[in-house]
């Protein structure tokens, strides 16, 4: 089944919001909503949570497997930031049919 807002499938869908579905990802995600687009660093972001950066590691590569985080390598340094547009595609694929069924009762 596919929605015709973003074209996302359900398991794309269920794989996102299952990276979601953890205390730390969804953490995680928060935070780097509230970085924007430019991300941060993994380092910084194992400090700000109080995460190990092993188990930090393991939760980024949980989160970008499901689509919603990029990162880009700047010198030693790898940066993470949310990738808005799935972000938004899979939120509009969960408000597609909000109300629907209210309209339909006229």
């Amino acid at each position: 089944m596919t929605t015709t807002l973003g074209e996302l499938s359900s398991a794309t869908v269920i794989s996102g919001l299952a990276a979601l579905a953890h205390e730390t990802r969804l953490a995680l995600f928060r935070a780097l909503v509230r970085k924007g687009a430019r991300g941060e660093s993994a380092g910084e972001l194992a400090r700000l949570l109080k995460v190990p950066p092993q188990t930090l590691s393991f939760h980024l590569k949980e989160m970008a497997r499901a689509g919603l985080l990029t990162s880009r390598r700047e010198s030693r340094h790898v940066y993470y930031a949310v990738d808005f547009d799935h972000a938004r595609r899979l939120g509009a694929y969960l408000t597609d049919s909000c109300c629907a069924d209210e309209n339909s009762r006229d």
